[in-house]
C-alpha cells in the first residue's frame, strides 16, 4: 500500500540542519550494556544517506522509560555503535535540549552528526506524562523540547515506526513546524505489517507468547474477527491464561502469581475469545516447571500442580506447534514460548524458533524480546522480515490509528 507520506530518500539535504528521530531503544543487560543492535543496525541506512549527502544531523532518541526505569540510561554506547556501524563519527552530548545541546547543534558541519541526550530525561517525553496529560499535537508545539530545538532545523526526519504508538513531542509535534519526511525503515515496517494484516497468504498463523500478555490480548480479537489469523498458537503466559479461561485449575502457587501480576484480569476476555473462536486456538498440552533443580513436565490433563510455576511449554506442545508452523503459509510471531533465558526452560522457545527458521512460509517477527530470543537460537537473516516495532506493531495489527502515522500524513 503506497502511503502519501514523503520519503527522505532523493531529497536534497546538503548543508541542511536535519533533526533525525529514529528509535534506537535497545535491550540491555544487568551491566547496562546493549545486548541487541537490531534497531541500531536498521537506523544506519537513513543516517548514512543524510551524512553522505552533506546534511548536518542532530539525532534525538530515547532509551527506557518510567515503566522500565532500569533501562533509562545515557546514550553514549548508542552513539559509539552508530559510529561503528555507519562509518561516520557520531558525537554524543548528555544533554537533550539545554544550552550545551543547542551549541553542539549549531557547531555541526556538513556531513557531521551528534546524538543528543536521552529524550526520556524530559517529563514531556515519558509515558506517564502522555497517559496523564494527554496533550494534542498542536499543544506539544509549546513544549520545552520543541520550543528549544525547532528553530535550529531545516528538516525533520522520522524513522521510528517502532515508536509510532507514542503520542509525544519528539514523535508528532515537529511535523507542522518544518518540512517533514519518513525514512526507508518507516516504510519497510509499515509495508511488512500491512502485508500480514491484509495480504497474508493462507493459512496465516499467529504465534503469541511472552510475559507481556497485554500485547497478545491487544490484537487477538481483531485478527480473528477480520480473518487475518487462521490459527493462534498461544504460548507463554497467554497459553496458561487461555487454559484458566477454559476452566483448568493450574495450581495454587501459579494462580497466586497470576493474581499478583493482575493477569487474571485477562481471564474474562479469554473466555469471550474461546466462545467465539475456540476452534482457532492451539493451546499447550503440557508445561515445564522446576523440580529439585531440574526440568520437569506435566500434561494439562493432570493439572493442578499446587507448588509449581510453569516456565515453558513441554516437549509434546513444542512438537505440535512446530508441525502447525510447517503447515502455514504466513507466520507472525510476537513473544517467546517460555523463560528462554534460563537453560532449563529454553527448549520450547528454541523448538518454535527452529520451526520458524525452516518453514517455507513468509515469516514476520517483532518486539524487542522476540528478536532477542530469535537471535539466540536461529539465524534471523532467514526470517522474512524482522520488525523493530513492539507496541506499535501490536496497535497496528489491532487496527488502531498510530499517532506518528497520523502526524506524517498531515505533515508540512
Amino acid at each position: 500500500m503506497a502511503l502519501p507520506i514523503k520519503n527522505i530518500i532523493g531529497v536534497d539535504v546538503a548543508d541542511k540542519f536535519v533533526l533525525f528521530r529514529p528509535d534506537i531503544n535497545s535491550p540491555i543487560d544487568e551491566n547496562q550494556k546493549i545486548v541487541s543492535k537490531n534497531r541500531l543496525k536498521k537506523t544506519v541506512p537513513t543516517l548514512q544517506y543524510l551524512l553522505e549527502n552533506g546534511a548536518k544531523v542532530a539525532i534525538i532518541a530515547h532509551q527506557g522509560d518510567t515503566l522500565d526505569y532500569q533501562n533509562l540510561i545515557p546514550l553514549a554506547e548508542h552513539a559509539k555503535i552508530l559510529s561503528e556501524l555507519s562509518g561516520y563519527p557520531v558525537r554524543y552530548i548528555d544533554d537533550v535540549c539545554g544550552d550545551a545541546a543547542l551549541e553542539s547543534v549549531r557547531s555541526l558541519r556538513r556531513g557531521e552528526a551528534v546524538l543528543l541526550g536521552n529524550l526520556r530525561y524530559l517529563t514531556e517525553e515519558v509515558s506517564t506524562f502522555e497517559k496523564d496529560v494527554k496533550l494534542t499535537a498542536e499543544a506539544m508545539q509549546s513544549t520545552y523540547l520543541v520550543r528549544r530545538l525547532a528553530p535550529l532545523f531545516d528538516l525533520y526526519v522520522n524513522d521510528a515506526f517502532s515508536a509510532a504508538h507514542r503520542n509525544c513531542p519528539s514523535m508528532v509535534a515537529f511535523q507542522k513546524l518544518m518540512p517533514s519526511y519518513a525514512g526507508p525503515l518507516f516504510f519497510h515496517e509499515y509495508e511488512a505489517l500491512y502485508k500480514v494484516m491484509t495480504e497474508a497468504e493462507k493459512p496465516c498463523l499467529f504465534v503469541l507468547g511472552g510475559a507481556k500478555i497485554s500485547d497478545a490480548f491487544g490484537m487477538m480479537k481483531q485478527v480473528l474477527e477480520k480473518g487475518t489469523a487462521d490459527k493462534i498458537l498461544a504460548c507463554g503466559v497467554t497459553g496458561v491464561i487461555m487454559h484458566v479461561a477454559a476452566g483448568v485449575k493450574v495450581g495454587e502457587a501459579y494462580e497466586k502469581w497470576l493474581a499478583g501480576k493482575d493477569l487474571l484480569a485477562f481471564v474474562e476476555p479469554a473466555k469471550e475469545l474461546l466462545a467465539l473462536y475456540g476452534e482457532k486456538f492451539v493451546l499447550p498440552v503440557d508445561f515445564a516447571y522446576e523440580k529439585d533443580g531440574k526440568r520437569a513436565e506435566i500434561d494439562v490433563k493432570d493439572l493442578p500442580l499446587n507448588d509449581a510455576s510453569f516456565l515453558d511449554i513441554g516437549h509434546k506442545t513444542a512438537k505440535i506447534f512446530a508441525e502447525e508452523i510447517q503447515k502455514a503459509k504466513t507466520v507472525f510471531t510476537n513473544g517467546p514460548a517460555g523463560v528462554y533465558e534460563n537453560p532449563l526452560f529454553a527448549y520450547g522457545t528454541e523448538q518454535v524458533w527452529k520451526a520458524i527458521e525452516t518453514t517455507e512460509a513468509y515469516t514476520v517477527i517483532g518486539g524487542g524480546d522476540t528478536v532477542s530470543a530469535a537471535s539466540k537460537f536461529i539465524d534471523t537473516e532467514k526470517i522474512g522480515y524482522v520488525c523493530t516495532a513492539g507496541g506499535a506493531m501490536v496497535r497496528f495489527l489491532s487496527g488502531k490509528v498510530l499517532p506518528l502515522v497520523q502526524a506524517m500524513l498531515t505533515a508540512k
